[in-house]
């Protein structure tokens, strides 16, 4: 598998969640957000020696230290890696030794926020939860300041933007599925997930999108950040 050209100023922002076998202590849905350790590594493999792509991890489980920073390391490969708080320690995944262990490898650390849940809705004390008091946590763990964040479920508008800039956040992490402007405030993803294949990651992802497949993720992100 290979990495199509792409635009100097253009970043192929891939987010992964889970990597292996979904322990039985996360909820049934994460089986959704775990792929095989096979097509990891075959994607590695094929952006080893491509700048142009941008490799996150949500969620904070287990397989990011256990199998995904041996990998990258392997590789010479950095990443952002967005735990939880709220999750630090809980059953299937990383503890606050876990985020300290990536941060020293030279990994960086972001926020995915405290409970897993939409920011778009929440009430004032939430957002401070979710935007700060998370942000806060997870720099202690990780012994570094944290700047980045990871929308939870892709989801933003107008006014969890405005809170997250108001935050000080330098660089916002969305699902949209399109390339990502080099440099950009907001930086859309493509995630991976159980059902993808070698295939359908060279194919979906990796593959030089068509004008009107840029035209309509573009138009596509501009309705949701001013909804």
């Amino acid at each position: 598998m290979t990495v199509s050209d792409s635009a100097a100023d253009e970043v192929i922002g891939i987010c992964f969640h889970g990597v292996g076998v979904p322990g039985p202590d996360l909820e049934p849905e994460a089986a959704e957000y775990f792929v095989s350790r096979d097509l990891f590594l075959t994607v590695l493999d094929a952006v080893a020696e491509h700048p142009s792509v941008d490799l996150t991890f949500d969620d904070g489980y287990a397989s990011d230290v256990a199998i995904a920073l041996p990998a990258l390391s392997e590789r010479g490969l950095t990443a952002r890696f967005f735990p939880l708080a709220g999750r630090l320690g809980s059953p299937g995944h990383v503890d606050t030794a876990d985020v300290r262990a990536l941060a020293q490898a030279g990994m960086t650390v972001g926020s995915h926020g405290m409970h897993h849940r939409a920011w778009r809705g929440l009430d004032a004390e939430s957002v401070t939860e979710e935007l700060g008091l998370a942000r806060s946590i997870i720099a202690e763990a990780s012994g570094e300041a944290v700047t980045d964040a990871a929308c939870p479920f892709g989801a933003y508008d107008r006014r969890v933007l405005g809170e997250l800039h108001r935050h000080g956040y330098t660089a916002v992490f969305t699902s949209d599925r399109r390339r990502a402007r080099r440099g950009g405030w907001v930086q859309p993803r493509y995630s991976i997930r159980s059902y993808d294949t070698v295939s359908s990651v060279q194919q979906d992802v990796l593959a030089v999108p068509s004008p009107r497949e840029r035209l309509r993720g573009a138009v596509a992100a501009r309705v949701k950040a001013w909804r």
